[in-house]
This record gives C-alpha cells, sequence and structure tokens, in this order.
C-alpha cells in the first residue's frame, strides 16, 4: 500500500510473539468478543461471528473493476460496494483509519474508515474493537486516494469474524515448521504458498483433462484392503470392528484397477491417496497423492508417451498468464528455470550402469559379483538378491548424473513381481521408471496379464516376506481369480502427485502437500 512503510505496519520487527505476549492479546480480544456480542442487535449487528453478510463484489473483482482509478489519485468512481477481508494492516489516527483487508487470493484493498463518513460513535468503535487478524465487512465508495491507492471510503463497517489469536508479524518470514505444521499462517502470510494451492488445482485439473481428451475414465478403489498389493512396500495396519478382521491402508490401487480393466474399463484411471508406513524425507510421505492409468493394446512405450503428454500439459497448464506461458518450461520457487519440454530421453537400466561401473552387468551377472562391486563402493543392500543389486548399484553409479526428464527403461525381474517379461531380453522386464530432477517421479509397465506367471510371481515375493522382506507381496487369490476371466494387454502407470509438484516447482514435499503429516 502506498499509504504507509512497512516499519509503521507492526512493531514487532523479529517476527514472533512471546508466549505472554500471545496470552494477553487473546485475553484482550476475548474481552472485545464479549463486547461485540453485547453490541449484537444494534448498529454493528450479528456480533463478533455474523451469519452473513451484505458482501455485493469481492475485493479481486473491485481491483479488476476499478484498479484504472489508481492513475488518477483522489478520485471516485460513483459506486458503492460491500466487501470483507482480512485485516493485515492498520494504522488509527484522529479523525481518520486506515486499513488493508486482504481476500484470500492475497489480492488487498484499502479501507478509510473516516470521522465525517460513519460518525463519532462508529468510528471510536472502529479504534476499539477491530484488530490484526479479523475479518472485516466494509461498504461504500471506491475510490482512490490522495496517494493514488484504491480505497473503499466506508460508510459502514462490521466485524465478520473476530480473530483471536494475532497474526504474526506480515512482514517477517515464518519458519519452515510454522509454515508446515500451522498451514494456515503461511497461506495467510506467504503468496508463495497461495500459488502452491493453485498450481496443484491447475495441475490436477489439467491432468483430467488429457485423460479425458484421450478417452478415459476416472473411478475410485478402496483405501481400506482385506490385503496389501499393487507395490513394495510396508503398510499401516488397522482393525474392522464391524468385520473383526485386520485391514491395510492400500499401498497402492493397482490391483483394483486391474480388476476393473478385467471388467472392461480399457482406459482407466484414479487420482488419490496412497499410504506406506515408511521414512519420510524431502521426497517421501507416508501419506500422499498418487495416480495411476492403465491403457488397453497398448505396451510401456506407448504408456510412456502418455506420461510425457500429461507431464508437458500440466506444465502449461501452470504456465498460463506468466510469461512462459505457451511454454513447457518451469519457473521453480528459487528462480530457476527447467525444461519439460521436447521427447525425453529413454535410457537402459543395464547398459548405463555397464558403462558407469567399467565393467558388463547384465542378467545373467552372478550376486556374489554384483555384491563385490557394492562392497567395493560402499553400498548397502538389505537382503540382496540380483535386482535389488542392480537397482542399488545403478542408484549409486548413475542416477546423480540424470538432469532432464529420463525414463530408465528394463528392470530386473526380481524387484517387478507385476510387470511382463521382456520381449527380448531373458531375465528382464518391460519395465521404466521416470526420474526428473534426479528423483523418481513415476514408473510404468507392460503389465504382466497372465495368471499362471502371476501366481509363480506372487509365490516367489511370499518367498521373499519369510526371509524377513517386510516391502514383499503376498499371493492374492481373489486379484487371480479376476486375471483367470482375462486383462487384455496393457500398458499402465503410476506416479506421485506430490513428486510432480515438486517437479513442477522445486520445492520439497512438505511444501507441495497442503496440510503434511508432521511429528
Amino acid at each position: 500500500m502506498s499509504e504507509q512503510s512497512a516499519p509503521e505496519i507492526d512493531a514487532l520487527s523479529d517476527g514472533a510473539l512471546s508466549d505472554e505476549e500471545v496470552f494477553e492479546q487473546k485475553r484482550v480480544r476475548l474481552e472485545k468478543r464479549e463486547r461485540l456480542n453485547e453490541l449484537a442487535g444494534g448498529d454493528l449487528g450479528g456480533g463478533a461471528y455474523p451469519v452473513v453478510l451484505p458482501v455485493t463484489a469481492t475485493i479481486p473483482e473491485v481491483r479488476a473493476k476499478w484498479g484504472r482509478l489508481e492513475e488518477a489519485p483522489d478520485s471516485a468512481s460513483g459506486e458503492t460496494v460491500g466487501v470483507a477481508g482480512r485485516v493485515v494492516f492498520q494504522r488509527n489516527t484522529g479523525k481518520l483509519c486506515f486499513a488493508a483487508l486482504q481476500a484470500g487470493d492475497g489480492t488487498r484493498i484499502q479501507a478509510m474508515v473516516s470521522l465525517a463518513e460513519v460518525g463519532e460513535e462508529s468510528l471510536a468503535r472502529y479504534k476499539e474493537l477491530v484488530d490484526l487478524g479479523d475479518h472485516l465487512f466494509v461498504s461504500g465508495e471506491v475510490i482512490s486516494s490522495r496517494r493514488g491507492e484504491l480505497s473503499i471510503m466506508v460508510r459502514e463497517w462490521r466485524i465478520a469474524a473476530k480473530a483471536l489469536a494475532p497474526l504474526p508479524n506480515m512482514y517477517a518470514e515464518l519458519n519452515e515448521e510454522t509454515r508446515v505444521r500451522q498451514r494456515y499462517l503461511d497461506l495467510i502470510q506467504r503468496e508463495q504458498a497461495r500459488i502452491n494451492v493453485v498450481t496443484r488445482a491447475k495441475t490436477m485439473a489439467s491432468l483430467r483433462r488429457t485423460f479425458e481428451e484421450r478417452g478415459f475414465i476416472e473411478v475410485e478403489t478402496p483405501m481400506l484392503q482385506t490385503m496389501h498389493g499393487g507395490a513394495s512396500a510396508r503398510p499401516f495396519v488397522t482393525h474392522s470392528n464391524a468385520f473383526d478382521t485386520e485391514l491395510y491402508l492400500r499401498i497402492a490401487p493397482e490391483l483394483y484397477l486391474k480388476r476393473a480393466a478385467v471388467g472392461g474399463l480399457e482406459r482407466v484411471f484414479e487420482i488419490n491417496r496412497n499410504f506406506r508406513n515408511e521414512g519420510a524425507d524431502s521426497t517421501h510421505s507416508p501419506e500422499f497423492a498418487m495416480l495411476e492409468s492403465y491403457q488397453a493394446y497398448t505396451d510401456y512405450h506407448g504408456i510412456a508417451d502418455l506420461t510425457q503428454a500429461l507431464i508437458q500439459n500440466a506444465a502449461l497448464a501452470v504456465n498460463e498468464g506468466t510469461d512462459r506461458e505457451g511454454t513447457h518450461t518451469v519457473r521453480w520457487a528459487d528462480g530457476a528455470l527447467f525444461d519439460l519440454g521436447g521427447d525425453w530421453d529413454r535410457i537402459s537400466m543395464y547398459g548405463t550402469l555397464s558403462e558407469a561401473a567399467g565393467r558388463e552387468v547384465t542378467p545373467e551377472t552372478g550376486v556374489d559379483e554384483l555384491l563385490a562391486l557394492a562392497d567395493a563402493e560402499g553400498v548397502e543392500v538389505r537382503l540382496p538378491n540380483h535386482g535389488k543389486l542392480v537397482e542399488e548399484l545403478w542408484e549409486h553409479f548413475v542416477k546423480g548424473g540424470l538432469t532432464r526428464p529420463t525414463f530408465v527403461m528394463d528392470f530386473p525381474v526380481e524387484t517387478s513381481p507385476l510387470t511382463r517379461h521382456h520381449r527380448s531380453i531373458p531375465g528382464v522386464v518391460e519395465k521404466w521408471d521416470l526420474y526428473v530432477r534426479g528423483f523418481e517421479l513415476a514408473t510404468g509397465y507392460s503389465e504382466l496379464v497372465d495368471p499362471v506367471v502371476q501366481r509363480e510371481r506372487f509365490v516367489q515375493q511370499a518367498a521373499e516376506a519369510a526371509r524377513g522382506d517386510d516391502e514383499a507381496m503376498r499371493i492374492d487369490e481373489d486379484f487371480l481369480r479376476a486375471l483367470e476371466h482375462a486383462m487384455p494387454p496393457s500398458g499402465g502407470m503410476g506416479m506421485g502427485m506430490d513428486r510432480l509438484l515438486m517437479a513442477l516447482t522445486g520445492l520439497g514435499i512438505r511444501e507441495t502437500i497442503l496440510f503434511p503429516l508432521v511429528k
């Protein structure tokens, strides 16, 4: 705002209130709440928390319609509006008070409460009862102040919702813990937090639009399951009192989406929550949003094409209205640019590992030889088998060097129990992982649809579980029964939504999730 400088806005320049200061402010504000309720039915009406107010326009609408008044200081529109917003700045002088009202999207407008317009009693009550953080309704003419600030010359005001807790300093940065634990404060104070929410919404809308254009159907599958499966992960366990049985929060929707494919839904997808009882770091959260899709009569190459289109269309969507509109180059929160355009590289896991390690590694390479290489490189692998050793060594040697989006193709069969054998390379399955910014963003398969081979893979997984692998799958007889009714040849893909937002914004996972789980 042009009516004041930042130092006048808040004397708490360190950005934080002591516990004693917070307690005292709450005490004073509770007294104001009681006073507002006492006045309910009078000229204030509705008390501290009225049910409805005569709002006629939003702050963004007023700015869009009358913003040109700022080019003509000390001018008037002749139009009266009723708007409401959160008070994020106050300056109370003798006969004229200024306040900045902020809408949910961060748009602000100045409210000017003058003795001449509202009268002595109303002005005195305004000074007495309105605090930073309150939601305030004002009605009056849209004007431009002497300094060219778009303003409402208030003729009537009412409290829309009384804030009992004080706001943090709007001009000091919140620390990360406060941003995550009290996201509502982050949304009030920080533009980037609001942008993150809008970016996520645009991304989800774009994904659904891309799927719809390609004839996909969106479905929902169970989150409570009698048997976990569809991924290698440790589940959360709960208990159903109604059924007196142990249940699992799902780790993936895959096995139910494949049941849908058996039933004739040949192009199907789901965007919903998964839960994995594992570690949390900058790229992992125990609760996260996941997209999975299955398309009949395509393979992992076709599903890679689809995945690239989904992500590039999402980049176009988040760039709308920016200086990068129409491009696939996204701007991260730190200002860096990242290009998601063009055709993405497709590289071989075994080929790139062999090149980086300086020795040939194939599906026939023995566990002892791989263990020796891992020991020499200081790579630790829990319950090692050929597949796990190859993947860990690949991450050690190759993963860190990937910059552009890259599909890493053709994985060991041991680590991919739901994936079809490669058509020409024994010991390998038709699977890819998509790496963006050095982390895994999505995975895609030529789906295993042979129920006999799938049972064999489940048996192998059960043996791994017996050896102590908590992430191994169990034999799912109901899923096998579904496969016995024939699933068409298909390509499938899974992608973490929070990680997609990381690729589009450059942020950590706790910033891309609106309300992340924290300890």
